[in-house]
């Protein structure tokens, strides 16, 4: 097994960047999600609601790379502010309709569910199998889940149900522990360049697997992370 993609997203819940390598520290890859929207009550911007996220439709027409001391969000129009930026929070207020800020990481993890995400090839030919590949040809595209790492594995299937619970050396340092499946929400059906918008993944996996797709996993061991870097149990 190899690392076919690193993604990081500077700001949650925007569109990141594919990267071709990374450093992991026990957070997760450094700078990936320490920023985000949040909402006049304090709700941070997601694809869905709950206790601490709010749903906020066109995220995704916003994409944040990486930069010192902060992230840089580039506006539909090709406009890029500095995160801490005021300009730049009222111009995303007008991308989103409501009145925001972007904030960065304090004692609460912007993390969904846990530090580092991973799914694998197979995986996606096996769900390409279920649905349909993306309209232009190809499996479903990997960028829907934005998932940290994308593992190549050979076959079709969902190897990373036999992954929980187990540690994973990925190239000569990281050592990441596998702690359980992703949940997933309607974000991986909406658009985000390329990948066209869709209705039928999140339905497909509600009905087959319990709406979850890929893992998340606790780092025991930083270091750096490259595409092609080899991944192998530890135990």
């Amino acid at each position: 097994m190899q690392i076919a993609e690193v993604r990081r997203f500077p700001v949650k819940s925007m569109l990141g960047d594919a990267v071709p390598d990374a450093w992991v520290d026990h957070r997760g890859l450094v700078g990936d999600r320490l920023w985000a929207v949040c909402d006049a009550d304090g709700k941070l911007g997601s694809g869905k609601n709950t206790r601490r996220f709010r749903r906020m439709p066109g995220l995704f027409r916003l994409r944040a790379h990486a930069g010192e001391p902060v992230p840089i969000v580039e506006l539909p129009d090709g406009r890029c502010f500095a995160a801490d930026e005021s300009a730049g929070h009222r111009a995303v207020s007008e991308v989103l309709g409501r009145p925001v800020t972007l904030v960065a990481e304090t004692t609460i993890p912007h993390h969904d569910e846990g530090p580092v995400s991973l799914i694998s090839t197979a995986a996606l030919r096996a769900l390409t199998g279920m649905c349909g590949g993306e309209p232009g040809g190809g499996d479903v595209d990997p960028l829907r889940f934005r998932a940290n790492f994308l593992v190549d594995v050979p076959g079709s299937g969902f190897p990373e149900d036999d992954w929980f619970g187990r540690r994973l050396r990925v190239g000569r340092d990281v050592v990441l522990r596998v702690v359980r499946p992703l949940t997933r929400c309607v974000m991986i059906d909406m658009a985000q360049a390329p990948a066209v918008g869709r209705n039928d993944l999140l339905k497909a996996l509600a009905e087959r697997r319990e709406m979850t797709f890929g893992v998340f996993a606790t780092v025991e061991r930083p270091g750096r992370v490259a595409v092609g870097s080899d991944v192998a149990f530890e135990d």
